[in-house]
């Protein structure tokens, strides 16, 4: 449909999550991994599927050339990329935009975990939406 966001609700869903997640701890002084262990459980009682830790193959002309991890994948659709820093570095952004460039995944989104909470939505336009994943 036209002028319609790519896995709008979903995302909608994660910015909440990540809302939640955020007010219940505060920005900062976390590790990473208490923030995404808790976005997680978050996501899961909002009844998505969530992968962490996800190993994905990164192909150059057809030959697997290395493997990169995601920090999370929500039902097998949206990338999910997490930075708990007081400042969001200039290259989280590229990071995310290289992810989709690399994988099936067309949208992703990055979560700032720092003194005030930000995200970003990201997608490759290039890609086609597809059903399948």
């Amino acid at each position: 449909m036209l002028g319609e966001l790519l896995e709008a609700e979903r995302v909608r869903s994660i910015v909440a999550s990540f809302f939640t997640v955020f007010n219940y701890y505060g920005g900062g002084g976390m590790c990473e991994g208490a923030y995404i262990g808790a976005l997680e459980h978050e996501l899961t009682l909002r009844g998505h599927k969530v992968d962490r830790e996800v190993s994905v193959p990164v192909y150059y002309k057809g030959k697997l050339v290395a493997r990169q991890r995601l920090d999370m994948v929500v039902d097998d659709r949206v990338i999910v990329e997490c930075k708990a820093t007081e400042r969001l570095p200039r290259s989280a952004g590229a990071q995310l935009i290289g992810y989709l460039r690399a994988t099936i995944f067309q949208v992703g989104v990055l979560l700032h975990f720092g003194s005030h909470p930000k995200f970003y939505r990201f997608v490759d336009s290039k890609k086609k939406p597809s059903s399948k994943r």
